[in-house]
């Protein structure tokens, strides 16, 4: 691995989710977080000349890691569309698929993408920088009501209305473009815990800018279909949103999209090959601390 990869993310829970996909030296993965190919490179390890790994990335900056080995195929793109390209790749099911959902430590290190609230920066947050809408804009152009409910939603706020309104008076009189406005703000309404705080605050923008839970939804349906019998599905969750959407379509239950049935049964046997998530030694956590919140599930089909 260079030093490039190496500091681009640090792939969490790394040996429990290659041991998990039960790799198949010839089989086809797919490794939809790719990020610096961490996860996606002691796959190829346990694969022969017949395997052949794809990895996702919707970020272009991911695309200066990829992996030049002719068992690798780089696609850039959102995985939620994970069935629309294995089709153009001409393949109908897949051995097993990788998910290391959240933020790379690439993306919260990088100043200019404005996800971490340790550097002054514009309030960006886009994973895929082709898309127009920032955090900024969402805090320019949301209502109120709006604004409620993600930091309701998707940062657990008690006080989303008080905080939303605030954001609305505020942006009558200077934008909040920056992230040092928006930490102004919170300094302002806030006076516990800041730094945890602040923390869901960011992660609510950052879902809503990158709508990460609609596609998470999307990519749990198609990858449930997608896998062959005998194939697993593992993927790691850092906030109890995501876990939420991942445990309960491992379970079978869902919406009528694609491998559900009117009444949001599953159409596809699944097995629970962890029954209780799988979480990082305190050995991982003290060398990498944003693995702290990570839970690992694992479903083979049936």
């Amino acid at each position: 691995m260079n030093d490039q990869t190496h500091t681009y993310h640090t792939p969490v829970l790394l040996r429990e989710c290659i041991d998990n996909l039960s790799i198949k030296p010839e089989g086809v993965y797919v490794d939809v977080t790719f990020g610096g190919g961490g996860h996606s490179r002691p796959i190829l390890d346990r694969m022969n000349a017949k395997g052949r790994l794809f990895g996702f990335d919707q970020d272009e900056q991911a695309i200066s890691n990829s992996i030049d080995d002719t068992r690798f195929t780089f696609v850039r793109g959102n995985f939620q569309y994970i069935s629309h390209f294995m089709k153009y790749y001409q393949l109908s099911e897949v051995d097993g698929i990788l998910a290391d959902l959240g933020v790379s430590s690439f993306h919260f290190d990088e100043p200019s993408r404005g996800f971490s609230y340790r550097f002054d920066s514009k309030l960006d947050m886009r994973m895929n920088q082709d898309v127009s809408l920032t955090a900024a804009e969402v805090l320019a152009t949301y209502s109120q009501a709006e604004l409620q409910k993600i930091f309701s939603e998707y940062g657990e706020l008690r006080n989303a209305k008080t905080f939303s309104k605030a954001i609305c008076e505020v942006r009558k009189v200077s934008a909040i473009v920056e992230v040092k406005h928006l930490l102004d703000l919170i300094g302002r309404l806030y006076r516990g815990d800041r730094q945890r705080y602040t923390s869901q605050v960011f992660q609510a923008l950052r879902i809503e800018v990158n709508d990460e839970v609609g596609t998470l939804e999307l990519f749990m349906q198609r990858a449930i279909k997608l896998i062959k019998t005998g194939g697993r599905l593992v993927v790691i969750t850092y906030h109890s949103l995501e876990d939420k959407i991942v445990k309960k379509a491992m379970r079978g239950e869902g919406s009528v999209h694609g491998t559900f049935d009117e009444y949001g049964r599953s159409l596809s046997k699944l097995k629970q090959i962890t029954r209780k998530p799988i979480v990082p030694s305190e050995i991982e956590i003290n060398r990498n601390s944003r693995a702290a919140s990570a839970k690992l599930r694992v479903i083979e089909k049936l």
